[in-house]
């Protein structure tokens, strides 16, 4: 009986005392946060790891991925031979020449020019897509000549099919067949963290691989307005080193497929500084196809002026009567003959989606809009009155929409001046006024029929599309300055967009 009661007297002590600690535990003791442990689980973000071994990370070989695309880049060599300069000078050249020839130099002749980057084959029959930089001779036009290597070292003339300045793309043609080339990839499928490779030819150097990862989708950097006054942006940023002469080649996943053309580098010293951006795959593959099947792009337009709210302080969103957290295109005006007019979009609307993808600036929405021909529908979601509105926009073809406004606007027909007459002419470009009629701006000037338009207020016009945004921009009184051709001097007409 004896030893029986002190049991007892110990299981009631023990059953006492965990009874205790859990209570305190439970109930009194102070919370403590389990801070980079999954002691509960994993948390929600892990959702896409199987398993919890410790070490997720799986072993990526890229050596099938670099054996396969490094025999379908090329190296491009481009050769601009001698030039005089024209005779064709502004006053201030005048003395400059005249000093270099006193003093034996040679201001009127250009030296040759040689440059090279990169390219990758797209098809057994030798197309090649690359950068429209790399075969620019720097003055919106093309090197004499164009020069492609293959990796097997066969050297071949190249010609040119087209070129897109706005994405920067450009499509070459060499002659044979049963040529290597690389498989469209699609990007939409891309990943943060995703190992890429990057090809080409950079610093004079032969084949060369480098590896990274993608660090973001869907950058801008405002490059492309050096040539295009309607850039398009959408970049794959990655951390793979390109340096000079990787322009224009590939950018390939584990599999060995094309996602991007490498294109950029942000370099303060002027070489790779550990960011890289190539152009899109899918943004590729449609400008390529464009240029090939038409000899152009056929690039769709919403119709509408914007200003993109990232750019707006939020004293500037107030004026604007816009939420201080909302992110999207605000639209400034919408054209009549647009698509998006005919879909319902308004002046004062936000445009947050394009195509399902956020854009938060004008940019961005270009690139969406880039994926598009005309005639297709592309769905758009905005906001008005902060009620969330979707609606299928039908792309209009720009030219012929931005032609008819401005046209309208001022009283006159209008058309793009024909780069070979503006070089005839001495001038990089401008925009012809074929037809004034009456009632408009124009009119109410002394402007003839035949006028060339080359800056406004000051600031270059080569096409109608440019004159158009400086127009709208401007608004009320403008500086309009031209040329009459076979006539000398520059003319200049006052007008008043208001009247």
């Amino acid at each position: 009986m004896k030893w029986k009661q002190v049991l007892a007297i110990v299981g009631i002590s023990a059953a006492t005392t965990f009874g205790s600690i859990f209570a305190y535990n439970k109930f009194i003791a102070p919370e403590r946060y389990a801070v980079g442990t999954a002691t509960g689980g994993l948390p929600v973000n892990y959702a896409g790891f199987t398993g919890n071994t410790g070490n997720p990370a799986e072993t990526v070989d890229l050596t099938r991925a670099a054996n396969a695309a490094v025999p379908a880049v090329v190296h491009i060599k481009t050769k601009i031979p001698a030039k005089k300069v024209s005779n064709l000078r502004r006053n201030n050249e005048m003395f400059d020449d005249w000093f270099g020839d006193f003093f034996g130099g040679s201001p009127n002749v250009i030296p040759e020019q040689r440059a090279s980057g990169s390219g990758v084959l797209i098809s057994e029959d030798g197309y090649i897509v690359t950068n429209n930089h790399v075969i620019s001779n720097g003055n919106d036009g093309v090197a004499d000549e164009i020069n492609v290597t293959l990796n097997n070292r066969k050297s071949y003339k190249a010609r040119l099919i087209g070129r897109d300045p706005s994405s920067d793309l450009a499509v070459l043609k060499i002659d044979g067949n049963k040529f290597p080339f690389l498989i469209y990839g699609n990007n939409a499928n891309l990943q943060l963290g995703q190992w890429v490779l990057a090809i080409g030819y950079p610093l004079t150097l032969e084949t060369t691989v480098t590896a990274g990862i993608v660090s973001a989708t869907g950058r801008s950097i405002n490059i492309n307005r050096r040539q295009s006054e309607t850039p398009v942006e959408s970049f794959i940023q990655t951390d793979a080193a390109v340096n000079q002469g990787n322009s224009g080649g590939a950018l390939v996943n584990p599999s060995g497929e094309l996602i991007g053309i490498n294109s950029a580098i942000l370099a303060p010293t002027g070489t790779y500084a550990g960011y890289s951006f190539a152009i899109p795959v899918n943004i590729v593959k449609k400008i390529v196809d464009d240029i090939i099947r038409f000899g152009d792009v056929q690039r769709g337009y919403l119709g509408i002026n914007y200003i993109a709210t990232d750019d707006l302080s939020d004293d500037e969103r107030k004026a604007q009567g816009l939420p201080t957290n909302t992110d999207g295109v605000l639209v400034s005006g919408v054209s009549p003959e647009g698509g998006a007019a005919a879909a319902g979009i308004k002046k004062g609307d936000i445009i947050t989606k394009v195509n399902g993808a956020a854009v938060n600036s004008g940019i961005q929405m270009s690139a969406q809009i880039a994926n598009f021909r005309p005639g297709d529908k592309v769905e758009v979601v905005y906001l008005r009155n902060n009620k969330e509105v979707a609606t299928q926009v039908v792309l209009k073809k720009k030219g012929d929409v931005i032609t008819q406004n401005i046209g309208n606007r001022l009283g006159a027909e209008l058309t793009t001046l024909d780069k070979a007459k503006a070089r005839q002419y001495g001038i990089s470009g401008g925009v012809v006024v074929n037809k004034i009629t009456d009632g408009g701006p124009i009119s109410r000037t002394r402007m003839q029929p035949g006028f060339v338009i080359i800056s406004v207020n000051g600031q270059e016009v080569g096409s109608v599309d440019a004159l158009a945004q400086l127009l709208t921009a401007a608004g009320g009184p403008v500086r309009v300055e031209g040329i009459y051709p076979g006539y000398d001097g520059t003319y200049t007409y006052p007008m008043n967009l208001d009247q």
